[in-house]
This record gives structure tokens, C-alpha cells and sequence, in this order.
């Protein structure tokens, strides 16, 4: 690879990065807009303004407008909807949109649509088809069942009834409870159960009183975890879903329906739409920082963005999953939730700036370190990986340990390792930092759970990331690149699960030199592979995929997202930054190696 292109391309993308940052100095990022988040908030609103206090309609009624004048934009030629501008079409989405269009009453107005919207439903299986896409996993299902049915377009007796009184015994006792749902959806369990509850009464006497009893309490559940901005997890569909079920229960003027529909009104976009999530402002700013100490250049002195990420960090028991203080979520606004894929992100990155520090400012950094350390090791699971939220959750698919997650975790862990061994030589009594030992422990568990988890073909899986052009809408490519970057930090490239994936990388690479159909897949594919051991075979890979880098940048194109991101169950997203932060981070490590010799 050219030095003088690579260096080039590097300092363009570079200076984009920099230039990406707020005047608050840190990173927020810009999340698509979203067809189902759209979807989800109109039949919200409208049934707020058909159920709630008259003075509200009217206030309501211009976002309910705007978000289906937003929709019918988006429909897709084969007459379904994606997720996002750039998703392909699928059942959820599109059922979402055609009830929204019926909650808003313009059925009429919009025929066409919703004749090609049900067209494309019918070749999906329509109920069945639904049912399929999520399996045993009711998160999803349920709620755009139940969104159907208070568009009056699906009979409530096909639904299955959420147990909403489970969510009335104490928090830590819900991963034994076998909840139909993730840890993340309680505010759904609660909602959607008490509005089939309502609607559909169950005929058996002991099960209408216990259920009916728990109504109240359940709602105390619902209003304790209800964050300061309204918006549970800051997500606009978790928050839909419960406000639209507590308003068709005559309950649209309850507390916690007010604060859902504030939160609605305040996240809307000026173009109608709604976005899936707030921002990842914590994400993309831990991100950008590891990306930019790639290229081994100083880091932005800017005490503003330090600090700011240091504010981040999770103090008190979080209310949402009874997280112990410690984490760190993805955004600082208040419905985040202290997770192990942003704790190790933010880790990594305070990991970059304590060695030029004073030590007042050691002392605090490293206080902040050991309750990320003390958080990440207590979630850790029984099998040896790490969840997202709450450890011991492991029926369905997003409760159970990622291969992503256990990685990046690694990574953290390994990056204090220094300070740990320093304070431990210097007091041995000392745990400030957690213990060597305990550490080095745990590493070695995720490591077993890494090898375990790796598929025979030599790739691994992640949990939160997937490419709708795979068959299974996995994503290989980022999974085992993310992988391997726990084998580069440890130096353990030469290890035979590391080999595996590193030949599987190789072999599927495509013609053109890219990996899966993403900038953000090649981007992060070459740099896991620049740390491994050379041979012509890999080098030719390398330098194809930093070929095809580099022309991005040159040909300004180096920011194209694609939606790769995973939300809920099957829910697609894509962050304008990804593809920035993930170009900068490769071709800075790929900068040292380029460089002729003196």
C-alpha cells in the first residue's frame, strides 16, 4: 500500500472525525430514521388524542400528520417497509406502518398503500410469518400484535396474555421467573399484559383477581422505571408500545402516559420521523477516542470530553434492571442503562488518557476504572461470557452471553492490567484496581467462552450486529473481527482459535476486496487482520481491503453508512458515525507498517 495515499486518506478521515465533535466537545452521532419507530409513535399519539384530555388533540394531531406524511415516503417497491431508508422490507415494519395508517384515520386517503403493505404481508405468511420471524421470543411479537389489535385489525384471543404480574416480585428474582420477554422489555410486559388484561379478562376467577390485583403495583413498576426524560431506554417503540396500551385503557392522562407522549413530542424530527433510539452518544464517543489513539497521535486535549465521559458512568442502582453503580450506558441522557458492551468502551478509552495525568486526577480515573472493573466482573455468566444487561438472563437470544460483548470486555480488563500490578507491587493489600488474580481469572473464562462459541466454520456471531443480506441476518464479519481484536490485545494471534478465524476472514473476502456489503464489515475485517502474523496469502488481503479503503476516502464516501446495527429483536439501525470512527481506527494502525524506511 502506498504510503503517501494511505497517510492521505488517513488524515482526511481523521480530521472528519474531529470535526464530527458537538461544541460540548464530545461525540453524539446521528441514529437513521426509522419507518417502525415512526410506526409505533403515530399509533401512540393517536390513540392519546381519540382517549386522553380534549386540549391534547389538537396539539397532537400536526406530529400525527407529519409522521404519516414520513411513511408514506418510505414504502418500498415490493410494497412492504424496512426499518430504516436503507433496510429492506419486513413483516414487523410493514404490519406496524398499516396500523398506524388505521390509528391515524387515513385508511382512505392512503388506500393504495396499504393495498400493496397487505400484498406484501400476504406473501410473508401475514400472522404466521409474523410468528416465525421472532420465535418463542415475545418482546416483539406481542406488542405489534397488540398495536394490531387496537387498530382493530387482529382479534386479542389470538394473542398470547404477558404475565404483567410477574413484574410485581422483587427485581432480583425475574431471571428465575422465566419471563416471555427480555430483561430490557419489563415496561412491555407490564403495559401490553395489563391492555389484553383489560381487553380480554380471563374466564378462570382465581386468575381475574390475582391479575386484577396486580394492576396497581405493576404500575408502580412502570412509573419507578420510567426515567426522567420520559423515555424508557430513550427508545421510541419501548415507549410507544407502553403509552399506546395505557391510553386504550382509559389511563392516557396517568403519569407515566404523560411522560411517554412528552418524550415523544421531544424526540420527533423536523421531516415527521422518529429515530430508534435518542442518540449513542456515549458509544460513539468511547468509539472515536480508541479510534482516533489507533493512529497513535495525541488525543484531543480537551478536559471537557474527559470529563464528560467520566459523568457518564452509572452511580447509583440503576431502577430499569437493578444493575449494581459501576457501568456505563450509551448516551448520558437518563433512560440509558449500564450495559458490558459501552462499560469496556468507556474503560478502553480512560484506559488512553491516565498515564499523562497529575495525581489528583489518577486518584479519580482510577475510582471510576475500579467500579467499571468491580461492574463487569460481577455480570460475568456462568457459561464464562458476558451478557448485555443482567447476568442469568439466558432464555432468549438477546439475554444470552455475545461473543461481541466477551471480547470487548477482555479488552477492557487487560487495558488496566497494568495499573492493577503496579498498585498491587506497591500494596499488596491494595484491591483498588480489583485484584490480579481475580482479573486474570476472569479473562481466561472469556477466552474458554470465545473458543466455545466459535463456529466450526472458524467464524464467530455476535449478538448486537447483523448484515440483512446474510441468509440469517448474522454478521460474521464484524463478529469475528471484533473477536479477534481480544487475541491482538492479549498477543495471541498465533493461537489456534484466533488462526481459524483469521483464515476465515481471508477466505470471505469478496472480489472487490471488501468484506460482507458494509464499509463499517471491511473497514473493521482489516483491522483485526493487520495484527496477524504475515504471509503473502494475508498481506495481498490487507492490501486489497486498505485498497478499497483508501479509494473511499479519496472518492469522499468514507461516511456511507449501512444498517448494521441490531435493536431489540431484528429491529435494524445504522449510525452516521460508524463507518467514519471504523476507517480511522484501520487505516491509523495500518500507517506504522506502510511507512518506508528512513
Amino acid at each position: 500500500m502506498n504510503y503517501d495515499r494511505l497517510l492521505a486518506a488517513y488524515t482526511r478521515a481523521r480530521n472528519d472525525l474531529l470535526a464530527a465533535r458537538g461544541e460540548h466537545g464530545h461525540w453524539e452521532g446521528r441514529l437513521a430514521s426509522s419507518s417502525l419507530s415512526t410506526a409505533t409513535a403515530v399509533s401512540a399519539l393517536a390513540l392519546v388524542q381519540k382517549h386522553g384530555a380534549q386540549n391534547l388533540a389538537s396539539e397532537l394531531q400536526p406530529l400525527i400528520e407529519a409522521g404519516v406524511k414520513y411513511l408514506a415516503g418510505q414504502q418500498n417497491a415490493d410494497g412492504g417497509f424496512g426499518d430504516t431508508d436503507k433496510s429492506h422490507s419486513n413483516i414487523a415494519t410493514t404490519y406496524l406502518v398499516i396500523a398506524a395508517v388505521h390509528l391515524a384515520g387515513r385508511e382512505q386517503e392512503l388506500a393504495p398503500l396499504l393495498t400493496r403493505a397487505q400484498g406484501y404481508v400476504a406473501a410473508q405468511g401475514g400472522m404466521a410469518g409474523l410468528r416465525k420471524r421472532y420465535g418463542i421470543d415475545k418482546t416483539f411479537v406481542v406488542p405489534i400484535m397488540t398495536n394490531l389489535s387496537l387498530a382493530g385489525l387482529c382479534d386479542w384471543r389470538e394473542i398470547s396474555p404477558l404475565p404483567f404480574e410477574l413484574a410485581c416480585i422483587p427485581q432480583s428474582w425475574y431471571r428465575f421467573a422465566q419471563m416471555p420477554v427480555v430483561s430490557y422489555a419489563i415496561p412491555a410486559l407490564v403495559a401490553i399484559g395489563q391492555a389484553h388484561y383489560f381487553h380480554r379478562k380471563p374466564w378462570n376467577p382465581y386468575s381475574r383477581f390475582v391479575r386484577g390485583a396486580a394492576v396497581a403495583p405493576s404500575m408502580k413498576v412502570l412509573l419507578r422505571m420510567q426515567p426522567q426524560s420520559g423515555g424508557y431506554l430513550e427508545a421510541t417503540p419501548l415507549t410507544s408500545f407502553v403509552v399506546m396500551s395505557l391510553a386504550a385503557t382509559g389511563r392516557a392522562d396517568h403519569a407515566v402516559s404523560q411522560a411517554g407522549v412528552r418524550f415523544l413530542k421531544d424526540s420527533m424530527r423536523d421531516d415527521g420521523s422518529w429515530p430508534i433510539d435518542t442518540n449513542l452518544a456515549t458509544w460513539v464517543t468511547s468509539l472515536s477516542l480508541n479510534a482516533l489513539a489507533a493512529g497513535g497521535q495525541e488525543l484531543p486535549d480537551d478536559e471537557r470530553c474527559w470529563s464528560w465521559l467520566r459523568s457518564c458512568q452509572h452511580l447509583q442502582r440503576h431502577p430499569f434492571t437493578g444493575a449494581d453503580p459501576g457501568g456505563w450506558g450509551w448516551t448520558d441522557l437518563s433512560g440509558a442503562v449500564p450495559d458490558a458492551d459501552d462499560t469496556p468502551g468507556a474503560l478502553l478509552a480512560l484506559s488512553l488518557l491516565f498515564d499523562g495525568l497529575n495525581s489528583d486526577r489518577q486518584a479519580d480515573i482510577s475510582q471510576a476504572a475500579s467500579m467499571g472493573i468491580a461492574w463487569l466482573l460481577k455480570l460475568q455468566n456462568r457459561d464464562r461470557g458476558w451478557p448485555t444487561f443482567c447476568r442469568g438472563w439466558g432464555k432468549l437470544p438477546f439475554d444470552r452471553s455475545g461473543t461481541d460483548l466477551t471480547a470487548h470486555a477482555i479488552r477492557a480488563l487487560n487495558a488496566w492490567m497494568p495499573q492493577v500490578q503496579l498498585l498491587a507491587e506497591v500494596n499488596p493489600r491494595s484491591a483498588a484496581l480489583g485484584r490480579p488474580e481475580e482479573i486474570v481469572a476472569a479473562i481466561e473464562r472469556g477466552f474458554h467462552f470465545l473458543k466455545l462459541k466459535q463456529n466450526p466454520d472458524g467464524s464467530w456471531s455476535p449478538l448486537w450486529f447483523g448484515n440483512q443480506d446474510h441468509p440469517e441476518e448474522d454478521n460474521p464479519v464484524y463478529g469475528t473481527a471484533k473477536v479477534l481484536l481480544a487475541y491482538r490485545d492479549l498477543q495471541r494471534m498465533t493461537a489456534e482459535p484466533a488462526t481459524r478465524g483469521v483464515n476465515w476472514l481471508i477466505e470471505h473476502q469478496n472480489a472487490d476486496g471488501t468484506w460482507g456489503s458494509s464499509l463499517e464489515e471491511t473497514a473493521l475485517a482489516v483491522e483485526a487482520l493487520l495484527a496477524s502474523p504475515r504471509s503473502a496469502k494475508l498481506q495481498s488481503s490487507v492490501d486489497r481491503g486498505l485498497g478499497w479503503l483508501v479509494e473511499q476516502v479519496e472518492q469522499n464516501r468514507h461516511q456511507n453508512s449501512s444498517p448494521i446495527g441490531f435493536y431489540f429483536a431484528k429491529l435494524w439501525y445504522y449510525e452516521q458515525l460508524y463507518p467514519l470512527i471504523f476507517t480511522v481506527s484501520t487505516l491509523g494502525q495500518a500507517l506504522p507498517a506502510a511507512r518506508p524506511p528512513e
